[in-house]
């Protein structure tokens, strides 16, 4: 992992704490009104379990976490076990807490070497991809007079966000389907030596499905937000650009939940290459209601 001095890579950076125990800081900058975004916390995670397998021929392929309690920003603690480590797979446990609490978030995940096989997509990229210097930035001041919008540090500072796809929470409009379509690039983009994007960054980018049910119920008068149940990532192919297309989509909701899903697009960094399918993710959430 490069050095210091990369927003991504201090914050996933693990030390260790102990048998099968490693330690990390996460910045407050990543909180999403009140808790950390669920997926800097898996990406630490995972970073943890690279460690402790230690077969750098063996990379995540799919990784599950359940979000069993709350986990705050500070100094989070790690535990991870081993459950096999193979000569071409091996499948590792960790759980993510704060020092003193019981338990955290919990990630299985599976690493794999490549292996002989079959290649294709056989899923669509969005129909229309425009340049990302073409869309609206989260980071843009809304309309004079809009009440209650306070910029997040996550989103001005960490990560920005274009819309190709989708409304700001401010926009009065008719809602059709629920889906939103985002190009996302981090302020520093964390790229490894050889200039991949490091996957974990990916994890990040996923956990953002809840807009696409914005998308779908339009903008009401009460406030909610939608914290994570699970999250599961598929890690499929190297991303070379520093800005990723991401399509997410809101297949269901209902009895206070909601099921979602994403793909993330490698389109080069104007936006005009090929698209390439680098991740794909799914997601269930709750909603809370602030009043």
């Amino acid at each position: 992992m490069p050095g210091v001095g990369n927003a991504f890579f201090d914050t996933t950076r693990v030390r260790p704490g102990g048998v099968g125990r490693y330690e990390a800081e996460l910045d407050e900058r990543w909180n999403l009104r009140p808790l950390p975004q669920g997926g800097i916390v898996t990406a630490v995670a995972v970073r943890a379990m690279e460690a402790e397998l230690g077969h750098d021929e063996q990379t995540p392929r799919t990784l599950h976490t359940t979000f069993a309690a709350q986990v705050a920003h500070g100094t989070l603690e790690i535990d991870v076990e081993v459950l096999r480590a193979g000569r071409s797979m091996s499948q590792v446990r960790a759980e993510v807490r704060n020092p003193g609490s019981e338990r955290g978030h919990l990630t299985t995940c599976i690493f794999g070497a490549p292996r002989e096989g079959f290649s294709f997509t056989d899923l669509r990229p969005p129909a229309v991809i425009p340049d990302p210097a073409e869309c609206r930035s989260f980071r843009e001041p809304p309309p004079e007079g809009t009440p209650g919008f306070e910029p997040m540090p996550f989103w001005n500072e960490l990560v920005e966000g274009r819309s190709v796809l989708g409304h700001a929470p401010w926009d009065d409009f008719e809602p059709e389907s629920a889906e939103r379509v985002m190009w996302y690039s981090f302020e520093e983009p964390p790229l490894l030596d050889d200039g991949r994007l490091d996957p974990l960054a990916l994890i990040v980018l996923v956990d953002t499905m809840p807009g696409a049910v914005g998308e779908k119920v339009g903008r009401i008068e009460r406030p909610w937000f939608a914290p994570s149940v699970d999250l599961t990532v598929h890690l499929l192919d190297e991303c070379r650009s520093s800005w990723v297309l991401a399509d997410n989509r809101a297949r269901y909701a209902g009895d206070g939940y909601a099921s979602a899903d994403m793909a993330l697009w490698d389109c080069g960094d104007d936006g005009r290459a090929a698209p390439r399918l680098v991740a794909y993710a799914t997601q269930m959430f709750l909603f809370t209601f602030l009043t």
